[in-house]
């Protein structure tokens, strides 16, 4: 143990197990940040998809969450590492631009960067492996504007709405009433949209719980 003195002579007390830590640079570095980022991965991985399973989130105050939702579940997780925050961000990010698929972004980003880490082990340079992945989105982007339907629909005709709809929702607790809740979702959406300006507003969306009855009420 020693005492050092800043500029205005405050003492510090400097341990020894504070002098013998270093700080982890190099390849370690970006093996420990690949760790933490699909650690996140991991965890909700058994989520995702019809057969996912639901994750029970327990807070400080003894607040009881049943969910599968990946941004629910990430948010309620308290993440101090910063490139594992990165994950939680990425999944918050998609919930606020989709509103869906996200579970599904930070699995795939989770795979993306275990492979990553088995190229860094052939010696590939980072800068080499980022610059393939965005070559491969791009052919990714472009692949799918191939295969895309163009989905039409109308205030008379809202069947593609409904059923595009109710495919997001057969993980989901309530895929008994899939439909039915399909159904208001769509007549919410198009009684704000300006399908003009190809426009929503979701902040004139307003969701309001009632407790009590059940799904078919």
């Amino acid at each position: 143990m020693s005492m050092v003195y800043d500029e205005y002579g405050r003492p510090f007390i400097i341990l020894k197990e504070q002098q013998a830590k270093s700080r982890v640079k190099g390849m370690e570095a970006v093996k420990s940040n690949i760790l933490a980022a699909t650690s996140i991965s991991k965890i909700l991985r058994s989520s995702l998809g019809p057969k996912g399973m639901d994750k029970i989130l327990v807070s400080p105050d003894g607040d009881v969450t049943i969910t599968n939702d990946g941004a629910t579940i990430l948010e309620r997780m308290h993440v101090d590492h910063q490139v594992a925050n990165l994950m939680v961000e990425l999944s918050s990010s998609q919930d606020d631009e989709i509103g869906d698929g996200t579970t599904g972004v930070v699995v795939l980003a989770g795979a993306l960067l275990e492979q990553a880490e088995k190229l860094l082990a052939r010696g590939i340079h980072p800068v080499r492996i980022a610059e393939g992945y965005e070559k491969a989105a791009e052919v990714a982007i472009a692949t799918l504007n191939d295969i895309a339907d163009r989905v039409e629909f109308s205030r008379d005709n809202v069947e593609p709405l409904v059923t595009t709809a109710m495919t997001t929702l057969s993980s989901k607790i309530i895929n008994v009433d899939k439909r039915k809740m399909a159904e208001i979702a769509v007549n919410a959406v198009l009684g704000v949209a300006d399908l003009d300006r190809k426009d929503v507003n979701f902040d004139m969306i307003r969701l309001e719980g009632k407790p009590g009855g059940s799904l078919e009420d």
